[in-house]
């Protein structure tokens, strides 16, 4: 009897395995059992959550093989969040940094910096990753906030599945369908945001934003989503005096800037009579301006900069057929580094990426349910800092088997393998998760996983010159001020290997009566040849600068006395270098309770040990806070709405911008934002108030970034 009894579990697990992987119920299914009015004698409504980026496929979140965090629509609408840092700093393991209006990097499970290289991001399953440089621009989201269904953040590498630069984790944005979001909205926002820092008497900054959208089911068949709008910013405020750090470096004075950001969407779904085969038709475009932080100083983007897509998907029961192409214009001017005629350095980038992929689940007996899939891209360079190279391919196929041993244990197997033009072997990227289940609502789990990130095209092929300015007041204080120009070459490295992460991890997730979903995980990361951007050569005694106007001897005594860093010279090249070993430890613990039918709390906190590095210096790496503290309330009842979130980190160490007397460590800080708002004719109308940093800290998320004081919105939703 428990054989038989066991095949049958078996059967309905694998059965509701690829039930949720269908795009939409067949016609002969029953319809699901409608949900009853809540009274006051009912206990609050758990909605189980459903995730998909873990697998590709469809399934409860505590069934997924890695941890997993959604952000719901409903927290996002309450939230008093105006950006995607805003939402994603509650989500463990998350280090998220805003440096400029638009200018936001976010890395899990490690210290992030000025361009996040290993973290991958999707909207509906498209990458986002700009391969020419390895980072995510988050203002190139089409869709305004209000069309967001969800967000699911893997925390931990996931290459295995979704191939190169997802060494991190993936945050996927799921946007609604036009039969989900049917009918119109307007929204439109205002406010205003303190730059007083330090006494200086910056007049206050301006913010304001208008979004709409109007979807409709045309028949049975065809729908439609149609949604606009934009968003624009003063700059905040820059940091002023010194950095701090032993060299006392001056902030370098530069014109701060603000954003505006454009955007337009269209999407278009057709569903087959059969109800198995849906095609999903999608367009936009979204447009930048504003600072982007790099290594070699900030660069300005230009009006005008955009990043425009198309994409078809097409899905017949659990078989997926995608294409997207994505196509980047942009242009930038640096505000701190001047090529050898004295001009600000201008980079030109221009990107076009064409993606083929498809997949597909199937069943072998009572026990396995095997995932398979693949994927060609193609990219197409014009980038005025690597002229050298023009073009990359590359391309991968996965399989994962999820093996149902007996009622309490699963067992996850599977690997990807990846060829990239920029690197010289096949990347094999396996999987294995042990999933014990005591109960439905409970998982414990033990993995290993190794990801990689391939080096992006600048990280080859850069060529450029810059000026270095050095401040002769280090030599006698009767030149403070003085400047004399360094001519420094920063150049690619076409010989460099991918990063490669091995990764090991012990997590649980459960549901605790219907209302509290609890996770805890513990990892060990090791990275190994991580890919940084670093002096390699420098001016010495026998080898001075063009035009030194000293004595070579002095030169020498600056370097001995460290005048540009522990053992460093005068710079003279800089280039990407493979260094070594990195080990990466850490621990997170989260829970959301739902408190009643209209409220819900969460509170989680995350544990980064200081990084182990073999074969540098710790000095060479950003260190990310030790601790981490997220807590936070939300309600939704029938007349008000609201927030309250509380976000706490230790001090964090920089040191990814120029050189050494461009490093630093970030405050430790404690940042309150709260939301209130009110229903009107039920909910056609919603007017709010939402307050980010609500007792006006100096938070400062990078070293170089700006300053980000008290900032307050009103609001205003329309649904018609």
């Amino acid at each position: 009897m428990r054989t038989r009894t066991y095949s049958l579990a078996g059967l309905l697990l694998l059965s509701a395995t690829l039930a949720a992987a269908q795009p939409a119920p067949a016609p002969q299914d029953p319809p699901a059992p409608q949900a009853q009015p809540p009274t006051e004698e009912q206990p609050p409504v758990y909605e189980e959550q459903v995730v998909v980026t873990a697998t590709r496929t469809e399934q409860k979140l505590v069934n997924a093989p890695a941890t997993v965090s959604l952000i719901s629509s409903q927290t996002i609408a309450n939230a008093p969040a105006q950006t995607y840092a805003d939402l994603l700093r509650s989500v463990p393991g998350m280090n998220v940094t805003q440096t400029s209006a638009r200018d936001i990097n976010i890395t899990g499970r490690g210290a992030s910096s000025t361009l996040s290289t290993s973290q991958l991001a999707l909207m509906d399953g498209r990458s986002l990753y700009q391969d020419f440089f390895g980072f995510v621009a988050w203002d190139f989201l089409p869709v305004n906030l209000n069309e967001i269904k969800q967000i699911e953040v893997i925390r931990g590498p996931a290459s295995a599945v979704w191939g190169a630069s997802a060494m991190s984790g993936v945050i996927n944005v799921i946007t609604k369908s036009p039969r989900e979001i049917a009918g119109g909205s307007f929204s439109m926002s205002a406010g205003t945001f303190a730059r007083d820092t330090n006494g200086s008497g910056e007049k206050a900054g301006a913010m304001f934003s208008i979004a709409g959208s109007w979807a409709q089911a045309v028949n049975d068949r065809w729908a439609y989503k149609v949604s606009g709008g934009g968003s624009t910013q003063d700059a905040f405020a820059r940091p002023t005096g010194t950095i701090p750090n032993s060299f006392n470096t001056p902030y370098p004075a530069f014109k701060n800037q603000g954003t505006t950001q454009p955007k337009f969407d269209l999407r278009v779904d057709y569903d087959h009579p059969d109800g198995r085969q849906k095609v999903v038709f999608g367009g936009g475009v979204a447009g930048t301006e504003g600072l982007i932080h790099t290594g070699i100083g900030p660069f300005d983007m230009q009006s005008g900069t955009t990043m425009a897509y198309a994409k078809v998907n097409y899905s017949r029961g659990p078989l997926k057929l995608n294409f997207f192409t994505n196509v980047l214009d942009g242009e930038a001017n640096n505000l701190l580094a001047f090529d050898i005629n004295g001009n600000p350095i201008k980079f030109i980038f221009k990107n076009k990426t064409y993606d083929f992929e498809f997949g597909n689940v199937v069943t072998i007996g009572t026990r396995n349910v095997i995932s398979y899939g693949g994927n060609y891209r193609r990219n197409n360079f014009d980038l005025s800092l690597a002229p050298r190279q023009n073009d990359r391919n590359e391309g991968g196929f996965y399989i994962q088997d999820e093996i149902f041993l007996s009622e309490q244990f699963r067992w996850i197997v599977g690997g990807r393998v990846d060829k990239f033009d920029s690197v010289e072997d096949w990347v094999f990227s396996p999987r294995t998760t042990l999933m014990f289940k005591p109960a439905a609502d409970h998982t414990f789990r033990a993995s290993v996983n190794r990801a990689f990130r391939a080096p992006s095209l600048v990280n080859n092929y850069l060529d450029t010159a810059i000026v270095n300015q050095l401040n002769l007041g280090l030599i006698n204080p009767l030149l403070n001020g003085v400047n004399y120009n360094v001519p420094v070459a920063a150049v690619g490295n076409d010989a460099l290997k991918q990063e490669e992460m091995t990764a090991y991890e012990i997590g649980y997730s459960g549901v605790i009566a219907k209302r509290a979903t609890i996770s805890a995980a513990v990892y060990y990361n090791i990275v190994k040849n991580p890919i940084f951007f670093r002096q390699v050569a420098s001016y010495r005694a026998s080898a001075p600068p063009p035009r030194w106007p000293l004595p070579p001897a002095v030169l020498e005594l600056l370097i001995l006395g460290n005048a540009f860093g522990p053992g460093a010279g005068l710079p003279s090249v800089f280039s990407y270098e493979n260094l070594g070993k990195q080990k990466d430890k850490g621990l997170e613990l989260g829970i959301d309770v739902l408190l009643t039918r209209n409220t819900s709390v969460f509170a989680n906190y995350s544990y980064q040990a200081e990084p182990e590095t073999e074969g540098f210096p710790l000095t060479e790496t950003n260190l990310p806070p030790t601790n981490r503290f997220n807590a936070g309330i939300n309600y939704g009842g029938d007349l008000l709405v609201g927030s309250l979130t509380v976000n706490y980190q230790d001090e964090a160490f920089w040191q990814d911008v120029l050189d050494a007397r461009y490093n630093g460590t970030t405050d430790a800080m404690t940042i309150a934002n709260a939301s209130v708002g009110i229903k009107w004719r039920g909910d056609k109308f919603v007017t709010s108030v939402k307050v980010n940093n609500l007792f006006n800290e100096d938070a400062q998320y990078h070293i170089f970034g700006d300053i980000i004081k008290r900032q307050i919105v009103g609001e205003l939703r329309v649904q018609f």
